[in-house]
């Protein structure tokens, strides 16, 4: 099948995807979003797809995975209102002097024992930390998944021990 075949079955399926984004997240432009992000994610592994089986099917599956995903990943933060009281509004805040000794402090500190992890954690741990996802982080180190993942466990555990006050 050809990407372009492809594209074509794919948009014949976009009416089935919008509602069920809807019903997913009760909310239309989180559904705009993650029917995208299926769009996308449908594109981008279409060589995973086995030509013959529900397409259909298929969709709706990455669509319910990114959705727990988000979910899950929304779940460990907590939503603060952007409401401050009234009180409060009643300070100028261009008035307000900030101390930033003891962040620049705790960021030396942080720096130190980043640095001072053996190179192969050092790597994987800055490159993790710069945003590259474990597989990305695994092939520009052309090193198993999984030695990354521990590379990088073992950069956060020793640092925690590092830094724990």
């Amino acid at each position: 099948m050809t990407s372009t075949d492809f594209n074509t079955v794919i948009q014949y399926h976009t009416d089935f995807l919008r509602p069920f984004a809807v019903s997913l997240t009760h909310n239309s432009e989180d559904a705009k979003d993650l029917f995208q992000e299926t769009l996308l994610r449908a594109l981008l592994y279409r060589d995973k797809y086995q030509f013959g089986t529900n397409l259909k099917a298929w969709l709706y599956t990455i669509m319910r995975n990114i959705f727990i995903n988000n979910y899950r990943k929304n779940k460990r933060f907590t939503k603060v209102s952007s409401e401050a009281p009234s009180d409060l509004q009643q300070y100028e805040t261009g008035k307000a002097a900030y101390n930033e000794g003891w962040n620049q402090m705790r960021m030396q500190e942080i720096k130190k024992a980043i640095d001072a992890l053996p190179k192969p954690l050092q790597f994987s741990f800055e490159l993790y930390y710069a945003g590259y996802k474990y597989q990305e982080i695994a092939d520009i180190t052309k090193e198993p998944i999984g030695t990354i993942k521990s590379r990088i466990h073992f950069a956060r555990k020793t640092l925690v021990t590092q830094l724990e006050r």
